[in-house]
């Protein structure tokens, strides 16, 4: 099951523009506002993110791929893009006797490079493991040095032991794995090093929207538009590290058996996203970043639609049952022997691997990948892919290289010019280009492979559908007799998710089983006349024999303070614009507003009194959301009446609208919703044709 977020948004409220229709019934008293836990405040990266271990390999599985599909969905991956060739270079090789160490740039897609060091040992019979070696925000890591006053503290305190090789931890690590017999590729993120063509600034601390880049084409990165084609930092260095994969698997003395990954701090980010959705990777290491607190604080560690209902120790529990190795230290890591661990363990008992999963730890060091963390690795790496070394494995010095010899532009072979915001709106552009294409073979050449995909897409960016909805409750608490009709008003209750919608029930007396739910923008208001008479059109579908539900979506109606209205978003307490920071935990006001229709459907469905038939009503700007609800909702609705006019979410052009929705644009947009619709549906021309929805809902 797809989760759903408790605790979401709070209602940013302005003065109103329009005001709840004087006849509408209420089901609160004026001033009191819904006991719906969706109320309370933002969920962000510093929250609690428990794992509960599964009840069985079965349920387990099921849930694993759904978390898996949220990465790829995240990351922009779902489809995996075009693998354009790599076109690696390979030069500058420094012969360090019993290893040697190469300089190497390749294109992860055309016209955007990686680059790093390639080290291997001097001698390898048949094929070599690899490592993948991930750094995180240690700046210029693969080229950085160690103050002597730096490392003195270090050796000191028992984190490195050589004043000559420990003045970088990035080469002790890559110097050391090569002595063992494997291949290391340690590259840049983005930012950092020799990989400037996004610089460090944009890529890691992106603080302010740019209205030059947010427009509706050619858009850049952290824009509305980017993250409605899930196009961001942390997926293109996401992206990078499948492509560095591939590199390291093309070379022939490579092991395709025995590949491992390692990396700390947000190199522990990338390694547990890498390892949890590319099966090619046999042990995983992510040190100092396996944790229930704090999810990662960079704009390269977020992506919106990622943490929505899970979190880190769930995305490295994916990786059970193979050899996963931890460390943790003094920093947001230093609960994890009792709050992550145990339930790891638990999960890889149950999955027959109880050896399978460690962690070495490390509360008394600052946050790290010291000596004796790399250590840890070493030997759960030799014990694994059977190394032959002599544990617990401990490093020798070596001959430290400067930035000079490891640099890997040069005048022979000279750094990238396209750059900056050129590079971002062709990088996206592309990026956009070649995920259209793919949707459009698909369509026409595999239509099953075309529908999987976009379910798959959808289901992740509007979290769930109506099995996943929840258990559904009518509390009544108002009664009216209208003649011909009974007027209820009452909440519909999500039991499973604590949320309280207040709706009203327009119930004929000779009911013929046709319940028709009909979204306004003003709620259930929307069904009322200033003399409290229901409108024309809700008047004739409720004269045809039919139950009519009008129901307060969260920030509508009831969900307002008097003379209120609801107009942005409201966001987490960074002052940060990148959207990843509240999308990335939390659902968008759409798609909790969806989730609304969705729960109102289950009761429908559910009910004592069952529903023959079950129709939905949006003829202004609820359309979209109607039209989402309808594709989520299987084969419940027989007839929708819904009218979206121009509205596409890749038009939505403020992070902080209502109907912002991060994925929006990805699959299709609107007409992709519609598409996935099941029943009838008549596409109103004119948002106030209330009286063309009626005749059509009612002539079934």
């Amino acid at each position: 099951m797809l989760p759903r977020v408790l605790a979401t948004v709070t209602a940013t409220v302005l003065s109103a523009s329009c005001l709840v229709a004087a006849g509408a019934p209420r089901v609160l008293p004026e001033g009191t506002l819904p006991a719906d836990h969706r109320l309370g405040p933002v969920k962000d990266l510093d929250g609690y993110f428990p794992f509960t271990p599964p009840s069985s390999a079965e349920a387990w599985g099921k849930r694993a791929a759904e978390v898996r599909r949220r990465i790829l969905v995240s990351q922009g991956l779902w489809p995996l893009p075009t693998r354009t060739p790599l076109n690696p270079v390979i030069h500058g090789r420094i012969d360090q006797g019993e290893y040697t160490v190469e300089k190497v740039y390749f294109e992860s897609a055309p016209g955007f490079f990686v680059t790093g060091n390639l080290y291997k040992p001097a001698k390898i019979n048949g094929r070599a493991p690899a490592v993948l070696f991930a750094h995180g925000h240690w700046k210029d890591a693969r080229l950085s040095e160690s103050t002597p006053a730096e490392l003195r503290k270090e050796i000191a305190e028992g984190a490195e032991r050589f004043e000559g090789g420990g003045r970088s931890r990035f080469q002790s690590m890559c110097v050391q794995l090569a002595r063992m017999g494997c291949v290391v590729w340690q590259w840049d993120m983005l930012g950092d090093s020799d990989s400037q063509q996004l610089s460090r600034e944009f890529v890691h601390g992106f603080s302010k929207q740019r209205p030059e880049m947010n427009t509706a084409e050619n858009w850049g990165l952290f824009s509305p538009q980017a993250e409605a084609h899930l196009q961001s930092i942390m997926g293109l260095q996401t992206w990078n590290a499948e492509r560095s994969l591939d590199f390291v698997l093309s070379l022939p003395e490579v092991d395709p058996a025995r590949i491992a990954m390692t990396g700390a701090s947000g190199g522990g980010t990338q390694t547990m996203l890498l390892s949890a959705v590319d099966s090619r990777i046999a042990l995983s290491f992510p040190a100092v970043m396996v944790s229930t607190a704090m999810q990662g604080g960079c704009t390269c560690e977020n992506a919106s639609l990622l943490r929505v209902g899970t979190g880190n120790v769930e995305f490295a529990a994916l990786f059970a049952p193979k050899p996963l190795g931890m460390t943790c230290a003094n920093d947001w890591t230093k609960e994890m022997s009792t709050k992550g661990f145990p339930e790891l363990k638990q999960l890889f008992s149950l999955l027959g691997a109880s050896d399978n999963v460690m962690l070495k730890r490390g509360e008394h060091f600052e946050h790290n990948y010291n000596a004796v963390s790399r250590s840890a690795f070493y030997t759960w790496l030799n014990r694994h892919f059977k190394l032959g070394q002599v544990e617990p494995v401990i490093e020798r010095d070596y001959t430290f290289l400067t930035r000079d010899q490891l640099t890997v532009w040069d005048a022979t072979h000279p750094a990238p010019g396209l750059t900056g915001p050129d590079l971002e709106r062709s990088l996206l552009k592309a990026w956009h280009q070649d995920s259209e294409r793919q949707l459009a073979r698909m369509k026409s050449e595999s239509p099953d492979e075309y529908r999987k995909t976009l379910r798959g897409g959808w289901d992740i960016v509007l979290d769930g559908d109506l099995s996943t909805a929840g258990d559904a409750k009518w509390e009544l608490k108002n009664k009216v007799d209208k003649g011909s009709w009974i007027e209820m008003a009452g909440f519909v209750l999500n039991t499973s998710y604590h949320e309280q919608l207040p709706a009203v029930f327009a119930y004929p007396k000779q009911w013929n089983g046709h319940t028709v739910l009909w979204l306004t923008e003003q709620g259930k208001a929307g069904l009322y006349a200033a003399d409290g008479s229901l409108v024309p059109a809700v008047q004739k579908v409720v004269d045809s024999g039919a139950t009519v539900v009008g129901l307060d979506l969260l920030y509508q109606g009831e969900f307002l303070a008097p003379d209120a209205t609801f107009t942005a978003t409201p966001k987490v307490k960074n002052p940060r614009e990148a959207g990843a920071f509240t999308f990335g935990y939390n659902p968008a006001v759409f798609v909790q507003r969806m989730q609304d229709v969705l729960t109102t459907l289950r009761l429908v469905q559910t009910h004592e009194h069952q529903s023959k038939r079950v129709s939905l009503v949006a003829l202004d700007g609820t359309g979209a959301i109607a039209a989402a609800a309808r594709a989520q909702s299987g084969d419940l609705i027989h007839r929708a009446a819904i009218h979206i006019g121009d509205f596409r979410f890749g038009k939505v052009l403020d992070l902080r609208s209502p109907d912002f929705l991060p994925g929006g644009a990805k699959y299709g947009d609107v007409p992709a919703l519609l598409e996935l619709g099941s029943g009838s549906l008549k596409a109103i021309a004119t948002a106030k044709d209330g009286a063309a929805a009626a005749e059509f809902i009612v002539s079934q």
